[in-house]
């Protein structure tokens, strides 16, 4: 579940946060997603605060497609806001990125690691290629079943790819249903955006890509 423990009020205590969590056995992994944790500067200290041998999963992807599957989302919802290329430059004749704009500062992932760092050793980290989880959604969850210390029981076979929504679905044990997709905010089509803008996003994202890829020993290949 997205619970969202970790990124609001200090006022959180640790027994109430506890108190959400389901029970766990001996043999038992309890799991919690919120995409904001590795971008809220508090969430490191509290987590660490409350469980400091947690295992850390983060799916990252490309830092211009996300930014831009972020400015899809908004508009979605607020289909008055500028466009992507406004809202992405500080000054567009000089090229100056602005990088205080949520959907592009989220992708320096170097940045928000370093904060994770000071808490928690790399070991107990793992990032997921949020590409190859598209292209080879098995081969990422054995890595992520080894990095839990799991069998991998997940495998090729509970896998299919839809072809509408552009991602994998999760197939269903037999008789038990329909398979399991992604919901209708995930998969829309990405407006179009002017190459240059493109071009300067990826010269301002190169050197935190490389400082990213050298801090985790992992090359995304983002650059490519």
């Amino acid at each position: 579940p997205s619970v969202y423990l970790f990124d609001n009020t200090h006022l959180k205590i640790l027994s109430f946060c506890r108190n959400l969590m389901p029970k766990t056995l001996d043999g038992q992994i309890t799991m919690e997603k919120t995409p904001s944790y590795f971008v809220t500067n508090e969430a490191p200290k509290r987590i660490h605060s409350m469980a400091r041998d947690t295992k850390l999963i983060v799916v990252v992807r490309n830092p211009i497609t996300r930014a831009i599957s972020d400015y899809t989302q908004t508009l979605s919802k607020k289909p008055e806001i500028p466009s992507f290329e406004v809202l992405a430059f500080k000054n567009r004749t000089l090229g100056l990125i602005d990088a205080s704009w949520s959907a592009i500062r989220i992708g320096i992932y170097a940045l928000h690691l370093e904060n994770w760092l000071q808490y928690f050793p790399l070991s107990q980290i793992l990032f997921v290629s949020g590409e190859r989880l598209i292209s080879d959604p098995a081969g990422e969850m054995a890595k992520v079943q080894d990095f839990l210390g799991l069998k991998r029981i997940v495998t090729d076979k509970h896998f299919y790819f839809n072809e509408t929504k552009g991602f994998p679905c999760l197939k269903k044990p037999e008789d038990s249903g329909a398979p399991r997709c992604l919901g209708k905010s995930k998969g829309r089509t990405h407006p179009k955006i002017d190459p240059d803008v493109i071009h300067r996003l990826k010269k301002f994202y190169k050197p935190f890509n490389m400082m990213f890829y050298q801090m985790i020993g992992q090359n995304f290949q983002w650059e490519q």
